[in-house]
């Protein structure tokens, strides 16, 4: 017999850099990988983006001058606050637009169905950059809507598209509940709204829910447009500075950031919703 070559002293180490290198599900992820493994490739990954923009910084042999930016930090962070106003208004009537339409493209009335279908396709399909002047230049003139109202228009024209995305996300979360289930609830004499309230409605929001958060996320960024028809939100006021100072880069990092502070935290809940919601198929 031969004899059994004797483990190398090193062979715990190499294991452990497997584990810190190597995804232990493979490509599908089946397995999570250790925690060590997460908080170091994370940091890696931000060491190499912040090594290549720090790099792409240098070879501009650009003259930076903070301290004219800050002297309008003040107007920056009005500015952020008014984002975050536009943002909160937007995030609820968006929600509740977005689950109206969807039960209207699930009507009887094949009118409302239709006409439901028709706005959320016209309106997909149409920019929002398109949409805001369309609608501000076009309506806001045929109606001669004034000054003091771009607030509320740019929320509602907000509203109005993300409204379309967040139906077709929640209309795709009904119609995956089984209609097994509904057939059953129909047997025990529960009425229509009663199967939307007890049965369809719990489910969907369990399947919608990551879709959703991430729709939000796209939500805050879009609302950026809004500097176009001169809402004082976050993009108008660094605008404003840049224009003041000619300090371009120095004014759109702190853009940059403050974006970063209200998407980040809602991204990564979405991927904690995709994880806490996942099911085995």
């Amino acid at each position: 017999m031969t004899a059994r070559p004797k483990p190398s002293n090193f062979s715990p180490v190499i294991e452990t850099w497997r584990d810190l290198i190597l995804a232990p599900g493979g490509a599908r992820g089946e397995s999570s990988p250790p925690d060590a493994a997460k908080v170091l490739n994370t940091l890696f990954a931000l060491l190499l983006l912040i090594a290549a923009i720090w790099f792409s910084l240098i070879s501009l042999n650009y003259n930076w001058g903070w301290a004219s930016v800050w002297g309008y930090r003040e107007t920056l962070f009005k500015g952020w606050l008014m984002t975050l106003g536009v943002i909160a208004a937007a995030l609820v009537l968006s929600v509740i637009g977005g689950f109206v339409l969807a039960l209207c493209q699930r009507s009887y009335f094949l009118p409302l169905r239709y006409f439901a279908k028709v706005l959320v396709e016209l309106v997909r399909c149409t920019p929002l950059l398109v949409l805001i002047y369309l609608i501000w230049y076009g309506f806001g003139g045929v109606f001669q809507i004034g000054n003091q109202y771009r607030f509320i228009v740019g929320v509602l024209i907000l509203t109005l598209f993300e409204s379309t995305y967040i139906s077709e996300i929640m209309r795709a979360g009904i119609e995956n509940v089984g209609k097994t289930q509904i057939e059953s609830a129909r047997a025990i004499g529960l009425t229509r709204t009663q199967t939307y309230r007890y049965v369809i409605i719990p489910q969907a929001v369990r399947q919608v829910m990551p879709p959703l958060v991430g729709q939000l996320v796209s939500l805050i960024k879009d609302s950026s447009l809004l500097s176009v028809i001169a809402i004082t939100e976050f993009t108008q006021s660094a605008q404003q500075v840049s224009s003041i100072t000619y300090s371009n880069l120095e004014t759109y990092f702190p853009l940059a950031g403050g974006y970063l502070i209200l998407t980040v935290p809602l991204a990564l809940w979405s991927r904690w919703l995709e994880r806490r919601f996942k099911y085995e198929t």
